[in-house]
């Protein structure tokens, strides 16, 4: 009968939250947490639903919670140093996407939110590192190049910038365009 409650709880919160009662999904979360307050699902949940409820100082502590009580999950740090990052923590931050890379080398999200926040830090070396991991995880993704792309150019090295332009242009040619368009750096078309 336990098991079949939860199983209710989950299935009714997921439907209120298709419809958009994000108030009511709410509700049941915070019943469901009464009840199972260290269920990784609720926890997750719960933090995930304040963050886009504007309910940022909540979410920061659910999603504490959640790390607390699920120290080897990297993607619950990943979150953690997301919503970190987003209110300003970035020693924090940085520390969260640390932990969530220390624990799943291959999370690329991680290792791509480690590289923003090293770049706020003004240290881009370590940015270029993480960025390029990201890169090497999510070779077609355009974000972390053109993320690495930025900070070659705030480091004073437009050649590598360009490189990475002249890259993007085989499978992202917007965000090519956008780079050369915001950096001033203008790259002829691929080698084929």
């Amino acid at each position: 009968m336990n098991r079949f409650h939860y199983l209710w709880l989950k299935l009714r919160a997921m439907a209120l939250l298709v419809f958009g009662r994000t108030g009511a999904a709410m509700a049941v979360f915070d019943t469901m947490m009464q009840r199972w307050p260290v269920d990784r699902y609720v926890l997750a949940s719960r933090a995930h639903l304040l963050g886009q409820t504007d309910r940022a100082g909540e979410a920061l502590a659910a999603s504490e919670l959640l790390v607390r009580h699920f120290a080897q999950d990297a993607p619950a740090w990943f979150n953690h140093g997301f919503m970190l990052e987003a209110a300003g923590r970035y020693d924090e931050a940085l520390e969260a996407f640390q932990r969530a890379t220390a624990i799943d080398r291959q999370l690329d999200r991680a290792w791509y939110g480690m590289g923003l926040v090293l770049i706020r830090l003004q240290r881009f070396e370590e940015a270029v590192a993480a960025l390029k991991r990201n890169t090497e995880l999510q070779p077609m993704s355009p974000y972390g190049w053109y993320q690495l792309a930025r900070v070659h150019v705030e480091r004073e090295q437009p050649d590598e910038a360009k490189k990475i332009i002249r890259h993007l242009k085989g499978f992202e040619p917007k965000v090519a365009a956008q780079l050369e368009r915001e950096t001033g750096l203008q790259v002829g078309e691929p080698a084929r």
